[in-house]
């Protein structure tokens, strides 16, 4: 016999999930209050991370029901949610989501809307780093110093070497600059 649960999700304290709840009993599910799964965490935060869903898997048999308002419920990217609904599907669990029309994300119809979804995102990265590359090539032709400020001048470097070259310790240049042992070797390492 199938029993039909809900998770609900929000990020702050101050925020309530009645809506939810609601908008999922307008939908027409009707969820025992005491299959409701409410969570207050991060959207960012990874399915695995949100000890209230970790506690709901453990309820989950085959033929449950779960039902989220909107996909970003289920875990912060579709990389995540797309992990959750296969592991949710293998448990024999059907995913409905209201925000897409109320579809079972684990039958073939779910499965393609999901594919399509991680489809776009996967696009929208690949943008973002082309983007980013075009970016920094753009930065770098204009002569723009790329990376972190080095935390010593041009004379400290050169400074740097010379101590390091008479056969001073890595840890006593640092102390003397007030910098990181790597700051002194990324100096030694360096052409000036």
């Amino acid at each position: 016999m199938s029993r039909t649960f809900a998770y609900v999700r929000v990020s702050t304290v101050g925020q309530i999930t009645e809506n939810q709840i609601q908008e999922i009993e307008t939908a027409g599910f009707k969820v025992d209050p005491r299959r409701v799964v409410s969570e207050t965490i991060s959207g960012s935060s990874a399915i695995a991370q949100r000890p209230g869903f970790q506690k709901l898997l453990n309820k989950l048999d085959q033929d449950d029901v779960l039902i989220v308002t909107k996909m970003d419920r289920l875990g912060p990217d579709a990389i995540d949610v797309s992990g959750t609904v296969a592991k949710l599907g293998e448990m024999g669990v059907r995913v409905h989501c209201l925000a897409l029309g109320g579809v079972d994300l684990t039958s073939p119809a779910g499965r393609m809307t999901m594919g399509v979804i991680n489809h776009v995102a996967q696009f929208e990265r690949d943008l973002l780093i082309e983007r980013t590359h075009a970016g920094l090539a753009r930065a770098k032709a204009e002569g723009s110093i790329l990376g972190r400020p080095s935390l010593l001048t041009l004379e400290q470097h050169e400074a740097v070497q010379a101590a390091l070259g008479a056969g001073e310790s890595v840890s006593a240049v640092a102390k003397r600059y007030d910098v990181s042992r790597q700051t002194i070797m990324r100096a030694r390492d360096a052409i000036c």
